[in-house]
Order: C-alpha cells, then sequence, then structure tokens
C-alpha cells in the first residue's frame, strides 16, 4: 500500500512541475523572409525569443491571414504577439497566440 501512495504522489508531482510552457511577448514573423532562418525551405511561421528564432510548431503561418498581404502579412511584417510555449528540440511549441498589433 505504501508503494501505491508514493508511486502516486511522485506521479503527481511530476505533473504538476511539466508545465514549463509560460506566456511572454515575442515578435512573430516568417522566419526565412524576416529572421533570417535557413534550415527549411519555403515560408514557415517563426518566433524570435531574446535575439534568437525558432520555427513554431503548433501554428501555420497562415492560420492570421494572407502571409504576403502588403501590410501585415508575417513574410512582410514583423508582429508582436503573446505567445503560451517552450523552446523544445530548438523548435518553439507554441499552445496559443494573441495578436498584440493590428
Amino acid at each position: 500500500m505504501k508503494r501505491i501512495i508514493l508511486v502516486f504522489i511522485l506521479l503527481f508531482s511530476i505533473a504538476c512541475n511539466n508545465d514549463k510552457a509560460k506566456k511572454q511577448t515575442v515578435e512573430l514573423s516568417c522566419g526565412q523572409c524576416q529572421f533570417d532562418l535557413t534550415t527549411q525551405k519555403g515560408c514557415d511561421l517563426a518566433v524570435r525569443i531574446d535575439g534568437n528564432a525558432y520555427f513554431v510548431d503548433g501554428a501555420h503561418i497562415d492560420d492570421f491571414g494572407d502571409a504576403h498581404d502588403e501590410n501585415t502579412g508575417f513574410c512582410v511584417a514583423i508582429r508582436k504577439v503573446e505567445v503560451e510555449g517552450e523552446v523544445i528540440n530548438n523548435r518553439f511549441k507554441i499552445v496559443s497566440v494573441k495578436l498584440l498589433d493590428k
């Protein structure tokens, strides 16, 4: 019985401490067009956090409208956003995105 309780406590503490995703304000744009990332071809969404750019998993560049729109497209503009997520294996795993500019 003690072992079952210890296993339960261990699993519970791991589940509670596993929430590494945090909200932060970052720059969001096209990794290739605006952040000079070259490890992928084409136009892909990326975030820049503290001067470091990471491709995004969990959102697509066209999820927010036309990526090539002359005013707000991610291939022509760097936009401020509030994101929740974390960097894993040099990629940003996004949980949520809120655009802060129009």
